[in-house]
């Protein structure tokens, strides 16, 4: 594994790699690795010959500053932890890949103005100014990105699709902890107790499937009210839409494929998940 920590010596590197004709797989991180992380680079290594992870908290990303400052960092610990199966990992500081305050500005239309867009405007044209400059740095043929973020995933294919840029996006399931919390970073900052209430609210939505009903109305209701006796958990969201178009259904039936997306904050912690309905 060889850790790079400048654009130069990324590009040095992988011009050489490119040149010998193999195939390079990026998985973007923002660190504090999990085995959520760890299973996307194992896709990617299953695909490519050469694996890039990168480690960078993106500042753009961040609506509120203490979020940025809390975000937990161990560089020393992420890379112990994948230097087995990663072949680059590319760690810039904030200066090397912003030297100059950005301006890039993406327009993705009404996905962007819906869920984590409505609680957090900016959020995603942040997303968008780091992942354009990781793939401009890397070039690779594909690059890896988990479904709990799945709103992000989709603003990623737009991306792709608006700059035409010839990499295949591959999405990978959510990976959960046994109580069914799906992995994140920011579960690290949370104590062993709210970690559990945490996890209660993926046991509440897949309750719901339960219920029975096609009826989005219904399975709210009961989401909802379950998730009013928790403490100390306040909900952002809960949305059913479809996996296709992102646009809220009223019925399972309505589409194909139903996703419940949701947003909820414990304590000051910020979490979001993706439940596949059908």
């Amino acid at each position: 594994m060889i850790l790079i920590e400048t654009i130069e010596k990324l590009k040095e590197v992988l011009f050489r790699i490119r040149s010998n004709g193999k195939t390079i797989g990026l998985v973007p991180t923002m660190g504090a690795l999990h085995e959520g992380h760890i299973s996307l680079i194992k896709k990617a290594k299953s695909e490519n010959q050469v694996v890039v992870v990168t480690i960078f908290i993106n500042p753009l990303q961040f609506d509120n500053p203490n979020d940025l400052e809390r975000y937990p960092r161990d560089l020393e610990k992420d890379l112990l932890l994948i230097e087995s199966i990663t072949d680059i990992v590319f760690a810039p500081s904030t200066q090397e890949i912003f030297p100059t305050e950005p301006m890039e500005s993406y327009n993705f239309g009404e996905i962007e103005t819906i869920m984590e867009g409505a609680s957090r405007p900016g959020h995603f044209n942040g997303v968008a100014t780091i992942v354009k400059r990781l793939f401009d740095y890397v070039q690779p043929n594909r690059a890896y990105f988990g479904e709990k973020d799945f709103q992000q995933l989709a603003i990623i294919r737009k991306l792709v699709e608006q700059t035409k840029e010839d990499i295949t996006i591959v999405s990978c399931p959510v990976v959960r902890e046994s109580t069914g919390l799906a992995m994140s970073s920011r579960n690290q900052l949370l104590s062993f107790a709210k970690r559990n209430i945490a996890s209660k609210v993926y046991g509440i939505i897949n309750k719901s499937k339960a219920l029975g009903t096609p009826i989005v109305s219904k399975i709210s209701e009961f989401v909802l009210t379950e998730i009013k006796k928790l403490e100390p958990v306040t909900l952002d969201y809960f949305t059913m839409i479809d996996e296709a178009t992102l646009q809220p259904v009223e019925s399972l039936e309505d589409a194909k494929s139903v996703v419940a997306c949701v947003a909820f904050v414990i304590g000051e912690i910020r979490l979001i998940d993706m439940i596949r309905f059908k």
